[in-house]
């Protein structure tokens, strides 16, 4: 189901069909090098990460992380971007990743402009704040791009590895 649309994207939610596509994405090198490696190797596991992350996500706070569907490829699906609200942070955290293919081609800050305005507008928020690995210079490049500005590090998991927070008022 569509939530928003650019001149390249369909933005819309994840489903348990979308299996596949999220176990080859959580496995791509760039997802394992800066977002970590969340032990999802199978289908029945990347189904059991859509319906307790993302489907649960929609229902308890009305947004979660999307899947981009690049119109010129047949609404083939290249990545995710969305709103996350997570328990170590205050506010909600824009978060974005590509396939390997699709990476560096400006779809994240495609996605991400759509998705900072839905986060305004639809969801209301006034804050939204994003999380990167120091090593990450795209990710940083990206946010900084987007009108997010370094905050201060944080250590919001049990992994205990620091990252840099980055926030925009909306």
């Amino acid at each position: 189901m569509p939530i928003a649309e650019t001149e390249r994207l369909v933005i819309s939610k994840f489903t348990l069909r979308d299996a596949k596509f999220f176990l080859e994405l959580v496995n791509a090198p760039n997802w394992i090098k800066y977002i970590g490696d969340r032990n999802t190797k199978t289908i029945k596991a990347s189904k059991e990460r859509i319906k307790n992350g993302h489907l649960k996500s929609y229902n308890d706070y009305g947004f979660g992380f999307y899947k981009l569907l690049l119109k010129s490829e047949d609404n083939k699906p290249i990545g995710t971007c969305g709103l996350i609200k997570r328990d170590a942070l205050d506010d909600v955290d824009l978060g974005f990743a590509m396939l390997p293919d699709y990476e560096g081609k400006g779809y994240g800050f495609e996605a991400s402009v759509a998705l900072l305005e839905l986060a305004k507008e639809k969801f209301k928020l006034k804050r939204i704040t994003a999380i990167t690995l120091p090593s990450n210079q795209n990710s940083i490049k990206l946010l900084e791009k987007l009108g997010l500005s370094y905050e201060k590090k944080v250590i919001p998991f049990e992994d205990e590895v620091e990252l840099l927070l980055f926030a925009k008022d909306l």
